[in-house]
């Protein structure tokens, strides 16, 4: 099995890798960070692999309260450029979308909680996807969406977000939250207690806590995804963009 250098990046302390930590140990592949909600290094791009974006509280367009966005976005573009493999989660699909040419704007409604998503057909017949349920329930905890990129490969919808997630090459977006754990779920919903108000798509606490059964069903699907992200993208040592 190829050995994969892995880097993620995180935008605040309570939305760390989760269960891919657990997978990377699991297939024996290296794991490295950059949090910019403290001091931080960002990784030579011929030093990674793969590059996975975490998700977080605040909005693309808030490089005024957030400068390292701005660097951040940077080294994304690069990144797609060097023909990196990239997996966005959340606000790291968002930002790959933006990235990517699309528009990524306030959603009607917040979706927090454990909600199922529909595959669409695209997906059912991508290999990324195979072998998976149809409309599995995940977590969510998102208010913004964005548009498809363009020549992406739409693969999941729900009632309340029709853009659940996107392929294009080698690059993956999803809104949804695979990669929770039950101590990721309770750090979740204690940062973002003053977000749980009444809402169409919005669970109580207790709603979400009495739903952690699902985070096993979650973890198997975020493995078997990576897996076989790993079995199509080749290692590129030493890529740097043109």
């Amino acid at each position: 099995m190829q050995q994969l250098r892995i880097h993620y990046f995180q935008h605040v302390h309570f939305e760390g890798p989760g269960s891919i930590e657990e997978w990377c140990d699991r297939r024996g592949h290296s794991l490295s960070s950059t949090k910019f909600y403290g001091d931080f290094k960002l990784p030579g791009l011929a030093d990674i692999d793969w590059l996975i974006i975490m998700g977080g509280p605040m909005s693309i367009n808030d490089e005024d309260k957030f400068e390292w966005l701005t660097v951040e976005k940077q080294f994304i573009q690069k990144a797609i450029q060097a023909g990196k493999t990239i997996l966005g989660i959340c606000l790291g699909a968002q930002l790959l979308a933006e990235m990517l040419g699309a528009k990524v704007y306030q959603n009607t409604y917040k979706e927090i909680g454990w909600f199922p998503i529909e595959l669409t057909s695209s997906a059912i017949q991508d290999g990324l996807f195979s072998n998976l349920d149809l409309k599995p329930t995940v977590f969510h905890w998102h208010g913004d969406t964005f548009d498809l990129p363009k020549n992406a490969v739409h693969l999941a919808q729900s009632k309340g977000c029709k853009n659940q997630a996107f392929l294009l090459n080698k690059i993956t977006g999803l809104q949804f939250h695979l990669e929770m754990t039950e101590q990721s779920l309770e750090k979740m919903l204690e940062h973002g207690k003053s977000e749980l108000v009444d809402g169409k798509y919005i669970q109580s606490k207790n709603e979400m806590l009495a739903n952690q059964s699902l985070i096993e069903d979650n973890k198997k699907m975020l493995f078997s995804i990576l897996d076989k992200l790993m079995e199509e993208s080749p290692i590129i040592y030493g890529s740097e963009p043109k």
